[in-house]
C-alpha cells in the first residue's frame, strides 16, 4: 500500500539563518547582510531584459547545485565512497503556470566518474533525500535527476 502521509522535512533546529535584500526586483541588485553578495539583477534576453547581470534562476541553480553536491559527498562519505571528481549541475526553468503566476522546474546533472551506476543511483537517491533544497522543493516543483 502507498505511503500517502507527507514526511515532514522542517528543521527541528535552525544552525544558521542567511540573509539577502533585493533592490529593484529582475531589474536592480541583491546584497546579502554579511556583504559576500552584491551583485547586479538583469531580465534575461529570453524574458524580455537585456541580460546584463545575474538573475534569480541562476542563483537558484548555483543553490541547488552546490546544496545537492555537498549532500551527495555526505552520503558517499557515510557509506565509505570518495566522490573526488564529482559534480552537480542545475538547470532552472521559469514559465507561467496555470493559476497566472510562475513556476520553476529543476533539472540536475550528477557526474560520479568513478562509482558504477547502481551504487551512483543509490547515493543520488540518497541525497535526494538529504538536501535541504530537494526537501524544499519536493512535491511543488518539478525536479529531474539524471546520472551521467
Amino acid at each position: 500500500m502507498l505511503d500517502t502521509e507527507a514526511v515532514d522535512t522542517r528543521p527541528t533546529k535552525i544552525m544558521y539563518v542567511a540573509e539577502a535584500t533585493a533592490h529593484g526586483g529582475r531589474n536592480g541588485y541583491v546584497t546579502s547582510q554579511d556583504g559576500h553578495i552584491d551583485l547586479k539583477v538583469a531580465m534575461p534576453p529570453a524574458l524580455g531584459g537585456d541580460g546584463t547581470g545575474t538573475n534569480p534562476e541562476q542563483l537558484f541553480a548555483a543553490g541547488y547545485s552546490s546544496c545537492f553536491h555537498n549532500a551527495l559527498v555526505l552520503v558517499g562519505r557515510r557509506e565509505g565512497y570518495d566522490l573526488t571528481g564529482s559534480t552537480v549541475s542545475a538547470k532552472v526553468g521559469i514559465g507561467p503556470n496555470a493559476q497566472r503566476g510562475y513556476g520553476l522546474a529543476v533539472a540536475l546533472s550528477v557526474s560520479l566518474p568513478v562509482l558504477d551506476q547502481d551504487i551512483a543511483s543509490k547515493l543520488v537517491d540518497a541525497a535526494h533525500q538529504v538536501c535541504p533544497y530537494s526537501n524544499a522543493t519536493r512535491g511543488n516543483i518539478d525536479v529531474t535527476i539524471v546520472l551521467g
